[in-house]
């Protein structure tokens, strides 16, 4: 019983050492070259709603386009519709360049015949 008190005192202590070893290095989930997905859903509802015909208009999903994608570059597909939801008749989508977020294009979501 003794041993396994040491290893399991041992093994709390190199989780804290490597917890506070740690605390400052970057998070490999969140990738340095594009602004992160909550960020360029709430730019592309502030774009979108400046523009008063988009007043009531919500984020409904965000999508990341690598370069080759559809598009010359890397960028969010961000996709709004108004409240009450309008099944897609209303929404717009909100293109924005995923290095800054600046806007690329708004327009209407394209249907698949």
């Amino acid at each position: 019983m003794k041993r396994f008190s040491l290893i399991y005192a041992a093994w709390i202590a190199l989780c804290a050492v490597l917890f506070v070893g740690r605390r400052s290095a970057e998070d490999p989930s969140r990738r340095g070259d594009r602004i992160l997905n909550n960020d360029a859903a709430a730019r592309a509802a502030a774009i979108l709603t400046r523009d008063g015909r988009y007043r009531g208009y919500e984020v409904v999903h965000v999508a990341y386009a690598s370069r080759g994608e559809g598009g010359a570059e890397a960028r969010w597909v961000v996709l709004l519709d108004r409240v009450p939801h309008s099944a897609l008749h209303d929404a717009r989508v909100v293109e924005l360049r995923a290095k800054d977020g600046s806007l690329l294009t708004i327009r209407g979501p394209r249907t698949e015949d």
